[in-house]
């Protein structure tokens, strides 16, 4: 591997000549860094990133921790993640799974954003602890060194839930992510105050798993149920709403989707725009809460005072949208 020494050896200058030329240091001559730089370029010179990182404490690596990449949740919160930090000069690496959290302590990215259950709260906090950068995407932390950009859970529940009474349904099943799901969680606590406040309402609810599988059984179920009555699904994610849609499409053809049975679902992935009645469910923009996310670790990098964010939801209805209030 062909180091600063050989390029110095080569060049007939010192090591620290060499490094400031490469670094773009003033303090060597044009005519001089350019013969540097046309020796390097001639031995393949190709620096040490890890070296690098130790002197100047930055890689310009930013990791994000995902669960999952399956379904098509991902995508866009990755494209706005990725076009933030490139204009600010960062690269993205896209991490999983437990073996991938020593990047953190071992100093090979500057910061992280996290949507991931394989982290516990406490290990997160010790990270912050010791000066590590994050934004968390899926969970609530109270420290100088985290930034929260998290999703309007709250209000997109309510909305489902208001929409589906008003819709003169009194029967109500909700089918929940897996239990460890953060997101799941705030939007069950939400379906469940709309119930307990609103007379005559039953709510039934389903672990699912974000999943179209759990939306197949899921649908076993309700149809176990519904016999001659009609009924509404809020399913926690499109995923699982699309897997009901098609169950029943191929067990139940007789049944009609937005009359007898109504099916609400949840992100607006592209899916959804595919169904047919087109799927109602909750609205926002993954993009935004990618670039968003990048543009609050990069301010926790710089130092800068950042407060935590929301990224806020409504209801699209086939081409009519409903805010939150």
């Amino acid at each position: 591997m062909v180091t600063i020494k050989d390029i110095a050896r080569k060049a007939g200058v010192s090591i620290s000549t060499v490094s400031c030329a490469l670094n773009g240091s003033p303090k060597v001559t044009s005519k001089t860094a350019a013969k540097i730089h046309a020796v390097a370029k001639e031995l393949n010179y190709v620096p040490n990133a890890a070296a690098r990182s130790l002197k100047t404490r930055e890689t310009k690596i930013i990791g994000i921790f995902l669960s999952d990449f399956s379904g098509a949740f991902y995508g866009d919160l990755l494209q706005g993640t990725k076009e933030t930090l490139t204009k600010k000069g960062y690269d993205l690496v896209v991490c999983s799974g437990k073996k991938s959290h020593s990047m953190l302590p071992e100093g090979i990215i500057d910061g992280a954003i996290i949507l991931d259950v394989s982290f516990d709260s406490e290990e997160i906090v010790r990270y912050a602890d010791r000066g590590h950068k994050l934004v968390v995407l899926d969970r609530e932390i109270a420290h100088s060194n985290i930034n929260q950009v998290l999703l309007d859970n709250k209000a997109g529940a309510t909305l489902a839930m208001e929409y589906l009474i008003e819709e003169g349904h009194r029967t109500i099943y909700a089918v929940t992510g897996p239990a460890s799901s953060y997101d799941s969680k705030q939007r069950l606590r939400a379906v469940m105050q709309v119930a307990e406040r609103t007379a005559d309402v039953k709510l039934i609810v389903i672990e699912g798993d974000f999943e179209k599988t759990g939306g197949k059984l899921a649908a076993e179920q309700v149809m176990a149920d519904l016999r001659e009555e009609s009924a509404a699904v809020f399913c926690f994610n499109d995923e699982m709403a699309i897997g009901i849609i098609n169950y029943i499409a191929e067990s139940y053809p007789d049944t009609r989707i937005g009359q007898q049975l109504h099916i609400i679902g949840f992100d607006n992935t592209e899916l959804a725009s595919y169904t047919h009645p087109r799927l109602t469910t909750i609205n926002y923009s993954k993009r935004k809460w990618g670039e968003l996310a990048a543009e609050q670790l990069i301010k926790l990098i710089n130092g800068d005072t950042v407060d935590n964010e929301r990224i806020y939801v409504t209801l699209l209805q086939g081409n009519s949208v409903r805010k939150a209030t």
